[in-house]
């Protein structure tokens, strides 16, 4: 190769050097600084494309999205001195470039652990505060608001970051504690389990008396009722009866004295003693029953 075609090519590797110093592109999801000579000249660059004075200025990129900071497992005590083991993360997002690379040197891990203890302090500060029933069900979202607004306004001022949310995901207790405190609700289910069991049999036994006594009722309106129609059979029966017999005396007399010598001769082994001019055998001695 000539020394001139060397040459060209030295100028042309020279070039393509400087123009990928000169050029720079900024993402819609990135936020940018630019540092000369490690000062920093121009903060938040927007997004598109952009040129600095090469060798001399050097561009700082950072994520401009939404970040989740994952925080590690933190013990904290209620106020009813029940220690807890908090599992907790963080949406947070870069809110002025300055300030963020003045703060943390554009690291993410550094933003986070300062992030985190700040956090963690909070946490600490807002369990403090509140009962078990507090932290674990019953005011958790307004606790949660809480301490985002509060650590939210320090971290936009001294850390340039805008905290969007901090959620728990999980409470637990510690692990020395976890078998007396599953034998205490296991405890409390047991006598709750009890408390059950005897509003049960209470209820149980109203309802059986109150079924008894209905069964009783019944049984009593069914027996008056039975008893009424029978009195009103027997009397009906009664009337018959006497109406038949007003009819005819003689016949009934002789229908009734025939029933009493089938009912009374209707055994083999039957003995009786009567005397023959009883009136028992009237119509046997007579079919008129004169006699």
């Amino acid at each position: 190769m000539s020394t001139k075609g060397l040459f060209s090519l030295v100028v042309l590797l020279v070039g393509l050097i400087v123009a990928s110093n000169t050029v720079y592109i900024v993402t819609e999801y990135q936020r940018a600084v630019v540092l000369q000579f490690g000062r920093l000249v121009q903060a938040d660059v927007p997004p598109g494309l952009h040129f600095k004075i090469p060798f001399a200025e050097k561009v700082r990129k950072f994520d401009g999205r939404i970040l989740t900071a994952d925080m590690a497992t933190e013990s904290f005590f209620t106020v009813e001195n029940k220690r807890l083991m908090v599992d907790s993360y963080i949406k947070w997002q870069v809110k002025d470039v300055e300030t963020y690379y003045k703060a943390t040197g554009g690291e993410e891990m550094i933003a986070e652990n300062r992030l985190a203890q700040r956090v963690a302090d909070g946490l600490r500060n807002q369990f403090g505060r509140r009962t078990l029933h507090d932290v674990v069900s019953g005011k958790r979202d307004e606790l949660m608001s809480e301490i985002t607004a509060s650590i939210n306004q320090d971290a936009v001022k001294s850390l340039g970051i805008e905290v969007k949310d901090i959620r728990v995901k999980r409470i637990d207790f510690p692990a020395e504690a976890s078998q007396s405190v599953f034998a205490r609700m296991a405890a409390d289910r047991e006598k709750e389990a009890r408390e059950y069991r005897s509003q049960g049999k209470e209820q149980a036994e109203v309802i059986s008396a109150d079924a008894d006594k209905q069964v009783a009722v019944l049984e009593a309106n069914a027996y008056r009722d039975a008893e009424r129609i029978r009195g009103e059979g027997d009397a009906r029966a009664a009337a018959i009866f006497a109406e038949a017999y007003n009819k005819d005396p003689e016949f009934y007399s002789f229908v009734r004295s025939l029933n009493a010598y089938r009912q009374s001769f209707s055994g083999k082994e039957d003995l009786m003693v009567v005397d023959p001019k009883s009136d028992f055998f009237r119509y046997l001695k007579d079919p008129q029953g004169k006699n």
